[in-house]
């Protein structure tokens, strides 16, 4: 079945407590993964629009922040903006209490990165991996310049990942996520959860599959029976903010819910004529750079208009999503809280610095979401269109003459795709329903 829900909300969702650790507050804004959405469909594809917008514009919208270095090292080296070349990798990060969400006046406590996606580009431009961090993820966050110019912060051996933005601003958070992965990240953004729902309504809705129904009072998410529903405005964010409606109710399980939206978003912007309808692309850019805060790096029309021209033919079956190798702690310093599975990561990032190709175990989408068994079957490969004839000659048909091949070197052979075990994720080209609690 399919059921536009449309957005009728006036006032802000509340707000769901949390199942891992003890924080004083509730935390289900941790939803943005959303952040990917913006970052995937605006940030990288669909910003190709932002050529149509006035560089005055455009620069008058953006919320700028330059990130540090830590004690010690150089500089960071920003790639010349053009055509781009080569691969890339960007840090999106939503943001718990940040000062644009539509009920700031009513939300305390520390700004938390709630939500970490970092994606990286291949080499080869023909592929791309955006990896989740769990929030409550254990894991060593390094000594961050202060964002102001006042000194540096101490080293933490084990703390949850949210709290880096807190200790030092988007800067710590790209420091700490670079310490985990050894990937450079010079290209980073956050994002607030409003500018998520405006941006669901600028792309003109998104599609999700649920294999039950979902009422979560939580957040004000009713979908009364299985089947794919359109999500626009608060009704998207509400799907994104969902922890107790899906899988196990818990943030693991949210997040692979979340990859039912966000492939299903990908596969519209490229496969629904989102990149050519010139009234959705405006809509989109404006709301990204009216609710985006962006390192300086990738605050520029040159640099996100390059990404999107880099982006845009990737195939959606190239287009992974997965989440950082983890498991629930059972013992201190990870009891409550989510612990990393080291091995698995190991192989996981190897993979993804080489660029060495690699699949996910069949079904082994996550707690909070399933195959959708009515998937559309794939399209057949098109049928060669056969050589053209001449008009005929004597009586004969002659046939058009093959084009002279220069001889080339035969490209090197990629190595085959390794399966990773106990990967969770999906891509954009796999059909997935959210699992309803």
């Amino acid at each position: 079945m399919t059921e536009p829900i449309r957005d009728r909300a006036t006032r802000s969702l509340p707000t769901a407590p949390v199942r891992h650790g003890r924080q004083r507050r509730s935390r289900a804004i941790t939803t943005i993964l959303t952040t990917v959405a913006a970052a995937l469909a605006v940030v990288m594809v669909s910003t190709v629009s932002v050529a149509a917008i006035t560089v005055a514009q455009f620069n008058a919208n953006i919320d700028v922040v330059d990130l540090e270095v830590a004690e010690g090292q150089e500089e960071r080296v920003i790639p010349t903006v053009g055509e781009w070349e080569g691969g890339f990798n960007v840090l999106l990060v939503g943001i718990d209490n940040d000062g644009r969400q539509d009920d700031a006046d009513r939300r305390g406590g520390a700004v938390l990165n709630d939500v970490n996606i970092l994606v990286h580009v291949a080499e080869d431009q023909q592929s791309a991996v955006a990896v989740s961090f769990p929030r409550d993820l254990v894991v060593p966050i390094p000594s961050c310049p202060d964002p102001d110019g006042e000194g540096s912060s101490y080293a933490m051996s084990a703390q949850p990942i949210n709290v880096a933005y807190s200790v030092g601003g988007l800067g710590c958070v790209v420091l700490t996520v670079e310490a985990l992965t050894g990937l450079s990240i010079p290209y980073a953004g956050t994002i607030s959860f409003s500018g998520v729902a405006r941006m669901a309504t600028a792309v003109g809705g998104v599609d999700v599959c649920v294999d039950g129904p979902i009422n979560d009072r939580y957040t004000g998410l009713s979908l009364p029976a299985a089947g794919t529903y359109t999500l626009d405005g608060k009704n998207a964010l509400a799907f994104l903010r969902t922890r107790h409606g899906v899988g196990d109710g818990s943030d693991l399980g949210r997040i692979s819910s979340q990859q039912v939206y966000l492939s299903s978003l990908i596969r519209k912007v490229q496969n629904e004529g989102v990149l050519t309808d010139f009234t959705k692309l405006y809509g989109l850019a404006q709301v990204a750079t009216s609710s985006m805060q962006l390192s300086r790096s990738l605050a520029s029309l040159d640099t996100m208009v390059a990404m999107a021209q880099a982006l845009r033919t990737i195939p959606t079956e190239n287009i992974v999503f997965v989440q950082y190798p983890n498991r629930y702690g059972t013992a201190e310093p990870y009891l409550g809280k989510v612990q990393p599975l080291t091995r698995q990561a190991d192989e996981l990032f190897d993979r993804i610095r080489n660029d060495e190709p690699f699949t996910l175990e069949e079904g082994n989408t996550g707690v909070g979401s399933t195959v959708n068994p009515n998937a559309p079957a794939a399209e057949p490969t098109p049928t060669p269109t056969p050589t053209e004839s001449r008009p005929p000659k004597n009586g004969k048909v002659e046939p058009e003459p093959e084009p002279t091949v220069e001889p080339t070197e035969s490209a090197e052979p990629k190595p085959p795709a390794t399966v990773l075990e106990g990967v969770q994720g999906q891509t954009a080209a796999d059909y997935t329903c959210s699992v309803a609690n």
